[in-house]
């Protein structure tokens, strides 16, 4: 009788892609584990409990068919498990990547909760999907038959690359406006490549344009077209550019500061091989340098990490909570413990100066709204730290979408985001429709792909009935 392949997770502990050494990962920009071989895909797939209820399903904003798509990989239908990954997602090796799966599918896995550790789903998603590329499974875009409409989208980031698929799907014509020179947004320019290369992100690009998705590169809205004019152009409009205006550090001397994006982004440009200024007279370069970040999300953790790869000196995280606390991966923090980072707890700047930080020690107080425990000061808790380099990765706002596109009519919220009805994420303008972290604000590269899906479905809809009027009146 033959042995079930799944359910094994008693017999067969937790075991991620092995990582590479600290000493060895931080001299490059490199992704820091290997894939898995088939064989310990399979096994690691095989610990899957196939559980009545599959909560990592259900805390997967894709609700992708994760213990489905887990039995097959156990299986060794590796095409199958792929396609059925594929069918929820138009990114699934982004996501196997990037996502912060402690906090969402492997957060709630069942034999997580047993004491057996998780199932190892992101890095078996990102096994199948890049194995997928190899072989050749990746199939073109499937582009439906032309309707006679177009559609313009304003930003390649995830959420507008995957509404662009979606409704190249349907028929339309499909532009991509974006005032970058590549596409991809902080999937090609803040996310570092040893969390993402950046050729995952450019064969899913080509995929797009080959599928007759135009780009328009280096297109800023507002200067090249004002959204009334794109309005003009095309039956319907999405607007998903994303949050990028940095959060401030209310300190004196905070002007000393440089803006996390602006930092990761000359750093991914020299990746590519670009002529950056700004990096190369040493303004947004660490080398040599004392480097302090200011933050505890995933940004932070990108910038410490990209700290220590272009040779700094010493490498600090200030957060004003403790670890238990903080809103970034825990796993990103163990990762940039093992490189070096020194991560100082419980503190807050108080003053950038020349060379140093002075910063106040914070101890956790009451509960915030938010149920978390408030930080306050701690009473004689001053200190210094040696800084030649400060960083600023406080998260991010909405840019004054209104007036940068000239369209003061566009409701948005009082922070700043684009306001969208909650059902049809149509804006205050007829035919335009707004989708990703413009939206929600700053989020998840996940919950943008799961936006651009939901926001295409809408669009279709509505251009779907306004061209049955359009007929209907001629």
């Amino acid at each position: 009788m033959a042995i079930e392949p799944m359910l094994q997770f008693v017999l067969r502990e937790q075991a991620y892609p092995a990582k590479r050494a600290p000493g060895d990962r931080a001299d490059d920009f490199a992704e820091i584990a290997a894939r898995y071989a088939a064989p310990d895909a399979a096994e690691q797939s095989g610990r899957c409990s196939q559980c009545g209820v599959p909560y990592c399903t259900v805390h997967c904003p894709l609700h992708q068919h994760i213990p489905d798509w887990l039995r097959l990989t156990a299986e060794g239908r590796l095409r199958e498990a792929y396609e059925l990954s594929n069918a929820t997602s138009t990114m699934p090796e982004i996501c196997g990547r990037i996502c912060p799966q402690d906090r969402l599918c492997e957060g709630n896995c069942v034999i997580e909760f047993s004491g057996h550790g998780a199932v190892t789903i992101g890095s078996v998603e990102k096994f199948i999907t890049d194995k997928a590329w190899e072989e050749g499974w990746v199939e073109p875009v499937a582009v439906g038959p032309a309707r006679g409409q177009s559609v313009g989208i304003i930003g390649a980031g995830p959420a507008g690359l995957t509404a662009a698929e979606y409704l190249r799907n349907h028929g339309y014509a499909v532009h991509v406006y974006d005032r970058h020179d590549r596409a991809g947004g902080l999937l090609t320019y803040g996310i570092p490549g040893f969390k993402l290369e950046k050729p995952v992100v450019m064969r899913r690009v080509e995929r797009l344009r080959d599928g007759g998705i135009v780009f328009h590169h280096g297109f800023a809205v507002g200067e090249d077209a004002t959204l009334d004019e794109l309005r003009q152009r095309h039956d319907a409009v999405l607007i998903a550019t994303g949050v990028y205006k940095a959060r401030h550090v209310d300190v004196p001397g905070a002007e000393r500061a440089v803006a996390a994006l602006d930092y990761l982004t000359a750093s991914n440009r020299k990746s590519f091989g670009d002529a950056v200024p700004a990096f190369d007279d040493g303004s947004l370069s660490a080398e040599g340098k004392h480097v302090v970040v200011i933050g505890g999300g995933d940004t932070a953790m990108d910038c410490v990490r990209t700290a220590v790869r272009q040779g700094a000196a010493s490498v600090k995280c200030l957060y004003r909570r403790d670890r238990a606390n903080m809103p970034g991966s825990q796993r990103e923090v163990t990762n940039a413990e093992e490189e070096g980072v020194d991560f100082v707890w419980l503190s807050a700047p108080v003053e950038v100066c020349e060379g140093e930080v002075s910063l106040r020690r914070m101890r956790l107080g009451v509960p915030d709204a938010s149920g978390r425990r408030a930080p306050e000061p701690e009473p004689g808790g001053d200190a210094t730290v040696r800084a030649d380099m400060v960083i600023k990765a406080l998260g991010f706002d909405a840019e004054d979408l209104p007036t940068l596109f000239g369209a003061p009519e566009l409701g948005v919220t009082r922070w700043g985001t684009v306001l969208a009805d909650g059902k049809t994420l149509m804006t205050s303008l007829d035919g335009v429709f707004a989708a990703g972290d413009i939206v929600r604000g700053a989020s998840l590269v996940v919950w943008a792909v799961r936006d651009g899906r939901d926001v295409s479905a809408n669009m279709h809809k509505w251009l779907k009935a306004r061209a049955a009027n359009t007929k209907v009146a001629a």
